[in-house]
């Protein structure tokens, strides 16, 4: 199985190695062809004008935000239940890209906010429970770097990302619960799409870029934490001429 192939960490390495270009360069070329669709190809909004592009961006950050939380709680609930090593370096690798994507959602968001609303924040459910999320990223990130012992760290940080992953519906469901200043959702299983087909597509093009990208770093920076934790100056890419030391782990 290639679970069971490359769940050692001397054997993941080279494939992340050789995927890494791969799912950059997609994400550079998706991300130039979304940004030019999402701003000069898209309508004008009627409602809202020009202001209304940073949803572009906005809305697959959000998304991402919320996505990669849970990808980050599921590879720290794996790594609990099997001892995986690393799956836990993946959900260490995952928190900053996800922090950052929570960020670009709440600073486009402000963005967006000050010409809609009149104000760059407002204690809105959604926005909370967004910027709640962003603590949460960096409580995951800064528990593990305040322990030392490698192991307690990661099952420490595993069980707060698990813990934390009860935002994510808040984040997601809260303008439907509670009286919100936030728009309800463009786009929903339920209700298909209100947006005109090409707004649509650019938002789509941008969401599977950022996807992209999120894949590109998280695999680089996976590597960077391998390479941490075995205390090497760096790892060859042929899993056979691994170091007996770390071969024995």
């Amino acid at each position: 199985m290639i679970w069971s192939k490359y769940s050692a960490p001397q054997a993941f390495y080279p494939l992340a190695g050789r995927l890494i270009p791969w799912f950059a360069a997609v994400a550079v070329i998706l991300m130039v062809v979304g940004l030019y669709m999402g701003f000069f190809v898209a309508p004008t909004d009627f409602q809202q004008g020009e202001s209304y592009r940073i949803i572009f961006v906005h809305v697959p950050a959000a998304w991402m935000s919320m996505f990669l939380y849970v990808v980050m709680a599921i590879w720290a609930g794996v790594g609990m239940g099997l001892n995986a090593r690393l799956s836990f370096m993946m959900a260490q690798a995952i928190a900053p890209t996800g922090a950052m994507f929570t960020f670009l959602a709440l600073l486009t968001g402000a963005m967006w906010g000050k010409p809609t609303w009149g104000a760059w924040w407002v204690w809105d459910a959604r926005l909370t429970s967004e910027l709640i999320l962003l603590f949460q990223y960096a409580g995951v990130m800064l528990l593990r770097t305040s322990i030392d012992d490698m192991r307690r760290a990661d099952r420490s940080s595993a069980v707060f990302a698990l813990v934390g992953v009860v935002n994510v519906p808040i984040i997601y469901y809260s303008v439907q619960w509670w009286n919100t200043l936030h728009q309800g959702a463009s786009v929903s299983m339920a209700t298909g799409s209100k947006m005109a087909a090409t707004m649509l597509t650019a938002m789509l093009i941008m969401t599977i870029a950022f996807w992209m990208y999120s894949i590109a770093v998280i695999l680089a920076r996976v590597r960077c934490v391998m390479v941490e934790r075995e205390a090497l100056p760096t790892w060859d890419d042929k899993p056979a001429a691994m170091p007996e030391a770390v071969e024995a782990r």
